[in-house]
């Protein structure tokens, strides 16, 4: 397979030619620069330039990906048809503003929630459509010119079909970061962003990533998980099922733990979507990516600082913010800083029914990381322990198997032991 797309820095001659073009274009009718139409919806396993009418990139379509004279990226299958079905008035594709269309759902067709809709995609995203709008596609990996990597679920498989440069897969990079509305570039060679959609896009540039660039996405899941979903797959059994509800339902506070990939989002959620409705879930992340089936779910994000080293919002700060804004439910999407300290403070002051999320190898090792992460926010091992013991009352821990599966692999409550230190006293489900 060709490379996936094409997407270089233009020469001076041609970025002259195109400053030249903008200008005449701004003399014409507005009807005469419109380029929707140079855009389908779908997605591909490869890429064409499609001609378009003349004029400067949509805001929505980053600048490395225009040619300056009107030409736009796009899926081959539907650059190589006369007339892509059910197109959209010209201007509507790329407009954000303007309703996406559902194509008609055939008689006697059964829809199908999980799988992902290609006529939403972003054109930036056409390289990696035909992966994303995959419902058994869990993850993505770019490692420069070594190729794709996708994990349905049973491990990262090799995509033998991928074909890109080193440089092609930088313009993704960068791409997709601006796509998310950040910026990476040699001076800020690491950035995480979320798109549209649920999708969590982490890209590394080279020196730092010396083997070329490296992109790693996070893929949603086309619907929204519950408990009984969760079960189906395995993840725990129906014992475990009226646990987890029952601690819903007493609005204990609960803490998930596992590794990168383990499903400790995905258990959250499942969780969080078991609260009434009419309790109101303010949940707080690095970067969003908790979805929940809630009426009333409300997310904060953190922000980097810009260029200029300001500007900048962490998850210390969202949390007291979120504390002056009601919530019946406070969740911190993932436990890595001085965060812990608010998080725990927050829920020894009377906010029952709250959750967070941290990186842990195992149950027992949950502790050691609770004290690492005190640590950083200048808690001793002993202040920390009388804080987690009383503010946590479950801790689950995930963990995936050699097969793919998730499964809950433990559970427990902090305690305090004869030394002062936290321990994770371990609970046995299993027994009525």
């Amino acid at each position: 397979m060709s490379a996936p797309f094409v997407a270089r820095p233009r020469s001076d001659a041609v970025r002259v030619r195109g400053e030249n073009e903008r200008r005449d274009a701004s003399a014409r009718p507005a009807s005469a620069v419109r380029g929707g139409d140079a855009i389908a919806a779908g997605a591909g396993q490869g890429i064409a330039a499609v001609p378009a009418a003349r004029g400067s990139a949509p805001p929505e379509i980053a600048p490395e990906w225009w040619d300056g004279r009107g030409g736009a990226w796009v899926p081959e299958r539907f650059a190589a048809r006369e007339e892509a079905p059910d197109a959209d008035p010209v201007g509507a594709a790329t407009d954000p503003r303007a309703p996406r269309r559902t194509p008609p759902r055939e008689p006697g067709g059964v829809e199908e929630p999980a799988r992902r809709v290609p006529e939403e995609r972003h054109p930036v995203l056409a390289p990696l459509a035909a992966y994303l709008d995959d419902p058994e596609v869990t993850d993505l990996f770019v490692n420069g010119a070594a190729g794709l990597f996708v994990d349905r679920g049973a491990g990262a498989l090799a995509a033998r079909e991928w074909r890109a440069t080193e440089e092609e897969v930088r313009d993704l990079a960068v791409s997709l970061i601006g796509l998310g509305g950040r910026h990476i570039d040699d001076a800020a060679p690491c950035v995480d962003v979320r798109l549209e959609g649920g999708i969590r896009v982490h890209a590394v540039l080279p020196p730092v990533a010396p083997d070329g660039t490296v992109i790693s996405i996070r893929v949603p899941r086309g619907d929204l998980l519950r408990l009984d979903d969760l079960k189906r797959a395995g993840m725990f059994d129906e014992t475990m099922q009226r646990r987890l509800g029952d601690a819903i339902s007493g609005r204990a506070n609960l803490l998930v733990a596992g590794a990168a990939g383990a499903g400790k989002t995905t258990l959250l959620a499942a969780l969080l979507a078991e609260a009434p409705a009419h309790e109101r879930i303010v949940t707080i992340e690095d970067v969003a990516e908790l979805r929940i089936a809630h009426p009333h779910h409300v997310r904060l994000e953190a922000r980097q600082p810009n260029i200029e080293g300001t500007g900048g919002i962490g998850l210390a700060r969202l949390v007291r913010e979120a504390l002056r804004m009601r919530p019946d439910r406070l969740v911190v999407g993932e436990c890595r800083g001085d965060e812990v300290r608010e998080l725990l403070s927050a829920l020894n002051t009377g906010h029952d029914g709250g959750a967070g999320t941290v990186h842990a190898n195992s149950l027992r090792d949950v502790a050691t990381r609770l004290e690492a992460l005190g640590a950083l926010a200048g808690l001793d091992d002993r202040a920390l322990a009388r804080q987690a013991a009383s503010a946590i009352g479950l801790v689950l821990h995930v963990e995936r198997g050699a097969d793919g599966a998730r499964r809950i692999a433990g559970a427990g409550r902090p305690v305090v032991d004869g030394t002062g230190r936290l321990a994770i006293e371990e609970e046995r489900w299993n027994a009525e």
